[in-house]
């Protein structure tokens, strides 16, 4: 065999050794994992119109059940929000948001020397999430004009309900309302909806006026 020959065999060889070299460090080296992407949710514009009977679906002519007549509360619904009667008890009704699949669940009772009963219920159900919230900050409202005295709660974190809230008279009325998404409660990529929610939210109980 020729020198020249050897000499390439030599290079060929020092050339695979390297690539192997090569492959194995690359093998080893350490990849950063990728971070999680959730779809971009779009949210519509909102305009606000005044709750009353003939905004409630199927409703427009009928009194709500229990046939007490008109609804004894009002405050500014969004635009983009379906109101649906209940048949759980008189006044109680669903905001519904087809764009977002989401519900705002509201609940009326008279006040019959039954406030702190009334309080307390509304209480524990929002310290149910209590073991999923990362918190649950409150904001309290009072407008002594419109008689409207209430708390809103934040749950921060992977609960069930992102928001909820209760207003009252302290002598004849008591309204509540809670916020759900129809999936898996997930704050990261739901902030942009439970965002919109609680603008409107806030809207509804710094509006809301008993009739």
């Amino acid at each position: 065999m020729g020198f020249w020959q050897k000499n390439i065999i030599l290079n060929f060889e020092f050339l695979i050794f390297n690539l192997a070299l090569l492959a194995c460090t690359a093998c080893n080296k350490a990849t950063a994992p990728k971070p999680y992407g959730y779809y971009r949710i779009s949210v519509p514009d909102t305009a606000y119109i005044d709750f009353h009977q003939s905004t409630i679906t199927n409703q427009q002519s009928t009194p709500p059940p229990g046939g007490r007549g008109a609804y004894p509360y009002t405050f500014a619904l969004s635009r983009n929000a379906v109101v649906q009667p209940r048949n759980d008890e008189p006044y109680w009704i669903n905001i519904y948001y087809p764009a977002l699949d989401a519900t705002i669940h509201c609940s009326y009772k008279t006040v019959d020397h039954n406030l702190r009963e009334l309080t307390d219920d509304a209480l524990d159900f929002v310290y149910r999430n209590a073991s999923f919230a990362n918190a649950i900050p409150e904001r309290e409202y009072a407008h002594p004009e419109a008689r409207v005295y209430g708390v809103l709660f934040d749950l921060e974190g992977n609960t069930a309900s992102s928001c909820q809230f209760f207003v009252t008279d302290s002598t004849h009325h008591f309204f509540r309302a809670s916020v759900y998404c129809n999936c898996p409660p997930n704050a990261d990529s739901l902030a942009p909806v439970y965002q919109y929610l609680r603008t409107d939210v806030i809207k509804m109980v710094e509006t809301f006026q008993w009739k």
